[in-house]
């Protein structure tokens, strides 16, 4: 029976999906075959500034090539420049309450300074409920408390996530969907606008979204873009495990439960820790580097000044320390080598011609599982300004269980989603006999957590294709098959078995290529700009964006 199922298996990666009649042909076995280069060994786990970096991109931009397209890059080169700083905490102390943390066990913290030494003696812990600073929603956390020189500890998401009916909380920002406010990058830039030296998060996982071995993947490495002085970030950064919080704040006569309770209110003041503070004495080696994003073109045949853009992250984790098997490099083939397949095939649909009115920009970027970093440089730097960006459609993650009866709409719940796209996405699916469910998990924020965001934030309408917001509604299992597959994903997430297998059936992923090829086929066609819903923070950056066009 297994032999019959593997063979099932390697038919459905080796054909076209039939079920892609109503939209762009898309191989799924040629997306197979793409995620078994970009994963194998030679490519090192394809982390930013190593070797790996420089077989990918050459290996990218030869694929490009070979397709007939254009670079897409400033002054007509394929990639984009993306300096950064590159960083590693070597083997030191921390402590805090007078007790000695474990970097991994007790706390995980980076830094994203070019320093020699990360010293901190002694800093007051302060205590700052989820750190948030919201005057459109009535909310501030911190009432005014001077942070310079302390370190701020923060719940992760926002103050309503597990807020109870009647409290103060409930409802102010999204329910049950992560805002903003409630990513850990928000944190992190919060605590160094007012002067914190060091910024912790306490770590839960229905909070956070991740278990803790997510947490701690990146071995003490942090990279972040290069920045003036006037713009610098703290000095340690990162979480402190549920439990070992819990006991560092009772030694401070503190009841964590409690604090998170009155963290949910609006009289919330910030409560310093008593007794001894934080402090860390670790080595760092730094180094600038410069990293690419790869960037190419189709240009449009009638509004080339307009594009739609498409985006995947080719970077994953590198090598690591060795797994129960001795394996040290994390391939990334499903995150996200998988979805740079699924840009590439999509390029391939659009270079077969015809060519669209308006241009396609396929980008693949750099430095996304350090913090969105190539993406945010592009969105900070474009070749094609915000204003004339009419969407953008990511892949990060895809399933690779067979067909599915849904796809996952990332960033939208039972009450509503983000923008117009999501009416295309709907109308898509539903020629392929599929409907559009809600991520299952909103509270996680994984619509801030890929690189489609970069671009959001600056106005731009986007869709995001991402498996583990959900358990897919599979056509051979039903949702129990898929969460199956979704649990048994998870535990690969950011680890050394994300490898690429010979037994994926990328039916399913084919299809949800196919929905987004032909999604922005008919944008690139039309004089459509999409826009964001009424109650989104981005809609008053794409109406300004609107009247720069005019």
């Amino acid at each position: 029976m297994r032999r019959a199922l593997t063979a099932l298996a390697l038919l459905a990666c080796a054909t076209p999906v039939a079920a892609q009649a109503a939209g762009p042909r898309i191989d799924a076995g040629r997306m197979s075959a793409d995620v078994r280069v970009l994963a194998s060994d030679a490519f090192g786990g394809r982390a930013p500034g190593t070797p790996g970096e420089a077989r990918t991109v050459d290996w990218l931009v030869g694929q490009f090539k070979a397709m007939g397209l254009k670079p897409g890059g400033p002054d007509g080169a394929w990639t984009q420049k993306v300096p950064l700083i590159r960083t590693q905490l070597g083997k030191g102390t921390v402590s805090a309450g007078g007790t000695a943390l474990v970097q991994d066990r007790d706390i995980y913290v980076s830094t994203v300074q070019p320093v020699d030494r990360a010293r901190i003696v002694d800093a007051p812990m302060v205590f700052v409920g989820h750190g948030v600073h919201a005057p459109e929603r009535g909310w501030d956390d911190f009432k005014g408390v001077d942070l310079t020189g302390k370190v701020a500890v923060f719940l992760v998401n926002d103050p309503d996530f597990a807020a109870e009916p009647g409290e103060d909380a409930a409802g102010r920002f999204a329910g049950s969907r992560m805002t903003y406010y409630g990513r850990w990058t928000y944190k992190f830039e919060e605590a160094a606008r007012r002067g914190a030296v060091a910024a912790l998060i306490v770590h839960d996982t229905p909070g956070a979204g991740y278990g803790w071995s997510t947490v701690t993947a990146p071995g003490g490495e942090n990279y972040d873009v290069v920045r003036g002085a006037d713009d610098q970030r703290v000095l340690l950064q990162g979480w402190i495990q549920g439990d070992a919080a819990t006991r560092l704040f009772a030694r401070a006569g503190l009841d964590l439960p409690t604090l998170r309770r009155a963290a949910r209110r609006r009289d919330f003041r910030p409560v310093t820790l008593k007794g001894p503070g934080f402090s860390a004495d670790l080595p760092v080696t730094h180094s600038a580097m410069e990293s690419r994003n790869v960037l190419a073109l189709l240009p449009g045949t009638t509004h080339a000044d307009e594009v739609v853009t498409y985006g995947a992250h080719w970077d994953a984790y590198g090598s690591g320390a060795p797994d129960a098997q001795g394996r040290t490099i994390r391939p990334g083939a499903n995150d996200d080598a998988l979805g740079v397949a699924a840009v590439l095939e999509v390029a391939r649909g659009f270079a077969r011609g015809p060519r669209p009115q308006r241009s396609v920009l396929f980008a693949l970027w750099t430095g996304e599982e350090r913090g969105l970093l190539g993406s945010e440089t592009y969105a900070a730097h474009p070749v094609f300004p915000a204003a004339r960006t009419v969407a953008n459609l990511t892949f990060d993650i895809l399933q690779t269980a067979g067909r599915s009866r849904d796809v996952l709409l990332v960033g939208a719940d039972a009450k509503g989603g983000q923008n117009d796209l999501e009416d295309r996405l709907a109308a898509a699916a539903k020629a392929q006999g599929r409907v559009v469910t809600p991520e299952a998990l909103p509270e996680r924020g994984l619509f801030y957590r890929a690189d489609h965001f970069s671009l959001a934030r600056r106005g731009v309408p986007t869709l995001l294709l991402m498996a583990i917001s959900g358990a897919p509604d599979l056509t051979v299992g039903g949702r129990a098959a898929g969460q199956a597959w979704l649990d048994g994903y998870m535990r690969c997430y950011h680890q050394t078995c994300d490898a690429w297998d010979p037994h994926w059936d990328l039916s399913g992923a084919a299809e949800d290529t196919a929905l987004f090829a032909r999604i922005g086929r008919d944008l690139a066609n039309s004089r459509d700009w999409p826009q964001w819903n009424a109650g989104s923070e981005f809609r008053a950056i794409r109406t300004q964006s609107d009247a720069e066009r005019r």
